[in-house]
């Protein structure tokens, strides 16, 4: 019985996986509004009736694909470690974590900024768009938790880490177009500049701070 079980188990979760697979590629071709519970089912060989089983709508679906994506993200800062131990170390290791990830993976930039259908969660709905917020600042966090160990208070943390990721992101956006090159820059070395140059003026804030309360 055990066995049958794991076999059914891994059976759905196959199944599963390629109805996400045929849905990343027709929200790519379609947008989430352009999307359809049959094309997706068409994709996947399966019928629209049998796709109701694993999702009960287009948008849980987008759901399932950026959570997953979320996840990979997740674990790629996580697993990035830092030269030694100095928080400005840790801030470099995961910020180039989460932008070399999505460097690396445009069409997850795209699906995790809802460019695939018109930079905005329409269709989602509100519980599901801020769990989904929860896990992109999960990824993001241990960028603000070094900012405040190098000895800003948690509000210039968050409004500094909140910059590099917007720069990050702006950097990302005219790669990934091919922008950039009207520029002849590259964007990896255009965010590590900003990096250098947020460390060495956060190391400056803290030392500023260190001796006034002193």
């Amino acid at each position: 019985m055990e066995a049958r079980q794991l076999r059914q188990q891994a059976l759905s979760e196959t199944r599963r996986a390629l109805v996400l697979d045929a849905a990343r590629a027709v929200f790519e071709e379609h947008g989430l509004e352009g999307a359809s519970m049959r094309e997706i089912a068409r994709r996947a060989g399966y019928t629209p009736g049998a796709l109701y089983s694993y999702f009960d709508s287009k948008e849980a679906i987008y759901g399932a694909l950026l959570g997953e994506s979320l996840a990979r993200l997740n674990r790629a800062v996580r697993d990035a470690l830092p030269a030694d131990g100095r928080p400005a170390s840790l801030l470099q290791a995961k910020a180039a974590a989460w932008f070399g990830f999505y460097a690396a993976n445009p069409r997850e930039l795209d699906l995790g900024f809802y460019l695939v259908h018109g930079l905005a969660p329409r269709g989602l709905t509100s519980d599901l768009d801020q769990r989904l917020n929860a896990r992109l600042y999960q990824a993001l966090a241990p960028g603000e938790e070094a900012l405040m160990a190098m000895g800003l208070d948690a509000a210039s943390a968050r409004r500094e880490n909140t910059a590099l990721f917007a720069h990050g992101v702006g950097l990302l956006l005219l790669q990934h177009t091919g922008r950039i090159r009207m520029f002849r820059q590259d964007a990896a070395d255009l965010f590590n500049h900003y990096l250098a140059v947020l460390v060495a003026r956060t190391a400056a804030t803290g030392a500023k701070n260190d001796a006034a309360g002193s």
